[in-house]
């Protein structure tokens, strides 16, 4: 069986959310991983929730980087190994240099908690392949520090590169100001490093995994990453 870790670190708050959604609506296997641990414990994709490491003293992010398991976790993805960084979860992998860039304060100083509408600029695995290019994905956002920053050259990588992911956009796929809801670069949401193995993006695909309770899109994420697993699995 696949297994999926899911690290908690002191002020994780996302964490059981993203175990329900991979246990209880894909039928993953997932396991808690603490931030003390050294071992992933034999995990196929690891998994840095939303929430606020160590309460988001000093920067968000900023003290998480240097958890036990984050040393397990960058070798894991010089390895290969597939991570996935949600909200908090983002900002750990920028801070660790896993991902390009940073994520400031919202450019309106509001922590910010809605439904945003996201483009899909890469439909390919491991992350976006159950979705097309150009489709807009309606999911929510949580955060106080989710604008996306980096130089002028870092950007221009990432477009020339490939590397972004997922655009904030209108209900129509229209990228403007008026649908960026936290002043990201280039309206960016989510960012996949150069090899394609690890991807962080603000919105919280967990949350978006019922129609009970505001809609399913975020299954087009998780499900993407469930398939890659799945075909990592049987190569071996």
């Amino acid at each position: 069986m696949m297994r999926w870790g899911v690290v908690t670190f002191p002020g994780s708050l996302d964490d059981n959310d993203i175990l329900y959604a991979l246990e209880q609506v894909l039928g993953e296997v997932a396991v808690p991983l603490w931030h003390k641990d050294r071992s992933l414990h034999g995990v196929d994709c690891v998994v840095l929730p939303g929430g606020f490491s160590y309460g988001d003293y000093l920067r968000a992010g900023a003290l998480a980087r240097f958890s036990p398991v984050m040393d397990s976790v960058v070798r894991f993805a010089a390895d290969g190994g597939l991570v996935f960084g949600i909200c908090n979860g983002f900002q750990v992998l920028c801070e660790t240099g896993l991902l390009p860039g940073a994520l400031l304060r919202n450019q309106n100083l509001h922590f910010g908690c809605d439904f945003v509408h996201l483009r899909v600029e890469r439909a390919t695995a491991p992350f976006t392949s159950r979705a097309r290019v150009g489709q807009v994905l309606r999911i929510p956002i949580k955060n106080g520090e989710g604008n996306y920053f980096a130089a002028p050259q870092v950007l221009a990588q990432l477009e020339a590169k490939g590397q972004v992911a997922l655009r904030y956009c209108d209900e129509n796929g229209v990228v403007d100001a008026a649908s960026n809801p936290n002043g990201s670069l280039a309206n960016i949401a989510g960012i996949a490093n150069e090899r394609g193995n690890v991807f962080g993006l603000m919105p919280h695909p967990e949350h978006a995994v019922e129609a009970a309770i505001g809609g399913t899109d975020g299954l087009f994420l998780l499900g993407s990453l469930a398939d890659a697993i799945r075909r990592v699995d049987r190569s071996r």
